[in-house]
């Protein structure tokens, strides 16, 4: 039990004497903390202990994409933190590549009578996919909500930032700092996050530096979200003279760090 211990410690962020006095309903704990190692149980997959199953208010699933990306627990996190509070029990649905689809774990929750549903950047943020599943589910009628990627024509509550203004202040702050090649590298442009920021972008650009249309276009690398597909777009960009990079997830951000030494030997030349 030692590695899951220092599992659920870090996913926590506890010690494990903590997470051994949780496990054990042992006093000493505050209920935040508490709560936080119940929710990193889930997160990580185990299973609660049998005593510390409460009755529950209801159901309510979250699907969220694969968990290799540190947003996405995060996310889980604090919305299974949020249910718990209001005595609701959250049923985490992960989805993986080749793995158990969005609508096969639909299907699953209404087997389980959910009392509702949390999308995490779902299906809705893709625009090629078809947003009549969503409008089935308020049919029904079962509440939903859809974070991230904000889309029009679905009667439900978004939570979702600016990706367009996100995208314009990236590159204002770039331009602060005394860049003038800014490049931009998101995943594919079918989702509408990447749409808004590309805009942001584009505008920002054409407003503060004069770029045209075909400089901006040559300056963004669209490939998969993800530590490789940053690297990978990152280097593109850097043998082209980009001083300066706006990256559409943390993970690209890490691959272009990544390329960004392997490019200073390249451009010293």
């Amino acid at each position: 039990m030692r590695a899951r211990m220092a599992d659920i410690a870090r996913q926590a962020q506890v010690s494990e004497a903590t997470v051994s006095r949780v496990i054990n309903d042992r006093p000493g704990v505050s209920a935040e903390t508490r709560q936080a190692v119940l929710t990193a149980l889930d997160v990580l997959g185990y299973e609660r202990p049998e005593r510390l199953r409460k009755r529950s208010a209801g159901l309510v699933g979250l699907v969220v994409p694969e968990l290799d990306n540190p947003i996405f627990p995060a996310f889980a996190q604090v919305i299974e933190s949020t249910l718990a509070q209001q005595g609701y029990t959250p049923v985490l649905c992960t989805q993986s590549p080749g793995g158990v689809t969005e609508d096969e774990y639909v299907e699953m929750l209404l087997d389980r009578q959910v009392s509702g549903i949390i999308f995490v950047s779902g299906l809705h943020a893709d625009t090629t996919s078809d947003h009549e599943r969503y409008l089935r589910l308020l049919a029904r009628p079962l509440p939903i909500v859809l974070v991230n990627g904000h889309t029009g024509g679905i009667d439900a509550p978004f939570v979702s930032c600016d990706e367009q203004e996100a995208g314009d202040l990236a590159v204002s702050h770039l331009v602060a700092l005394g860049h003038r090649r800014i490049g931009m590298i998101s995943g594919p442009h079918r989702f509408t996050a990447v749409q808004r920021k590309l805009a942001g972008y584009r505008a920002a650009l054409q407003r503060l530096l004069g770029a045209s249309s075909s400089e901006v276009d040559n300056s963004v690398e669209l490939t998969l979200f993800g530590v490789e597909g940053g690297e990978v777009a990152a280097d593109r960009l850097l043998a082209k003279g980009v001083t300066g990079i706006v990256c559409g997830s943390d993970l690209m951000a890490l691959g272009a760090i990544r390329a960004a030494p392997a490019a200073r030997p390249r451009r010293s030349r």
